[in-house]
């Protein structure tokens, strides 16, 4: 008896630790916030890398991705995942399509330049999130 209770202990305890470990991995994908900040970091980074007479408020780029960083590590998700998260190239290669279906809304396209001015001028004329990421040269 006392066998069948420690294999049995030994298999729960190992199967709440898997579960508990799968939602971290997957949660950072449902966290609709922080995401969204993620999107505005790559649609900022893209106009000013792409125009030339916009350029990137990098201090305040650089804070606002700390201030995402710190609100997953407050929902529980540590350093290394969050890190894992960010650097995965799934992941990257969503958020560009993200981000290109974005610009497409606004009437640009990731592949002009011309049209990624004028989003970024509109940005910054509206204070949106983007258009506080970037500046005019």
């Amino acid at each position: 008896m006392k066998r069948v209770s420690s294999k049995i202990v030994g298999l729960a305890l190992g199967a709440a630790l898997t579960a508990a470990a799968l939602p971290a991995q997957a949660g950072l994908k449902d966290e609709a916030g922080i995401n969204q900040g993620l999107l505005y970091l790559a649609a900022a980074d893209k106009i000013r890398r792409e125009c030339g007479s916009i350029g990137g408020r990098l201090f305040r780029a650089q804070s606002y991705a700390n201030a995402l960083k710190k609100a997953a590590a407050e929902r529980g998700y540590s350093e290394a995942e969050i890190d894992a998260y960010i650097n995965n190239d799934a992941n990257k290669a969503a958020m560009r399509e993200r981000r290109n279906a974005y610009f497409k809304s606004k009437g640009a396209s990731n592949l002009d330049p011309a049209s990624l001015c004028v989003l970024g001028q509109a940005e910054m004329a509206s204070g949106s999130q983007i258009g506080q990421l970037l500046r005019a040269k």
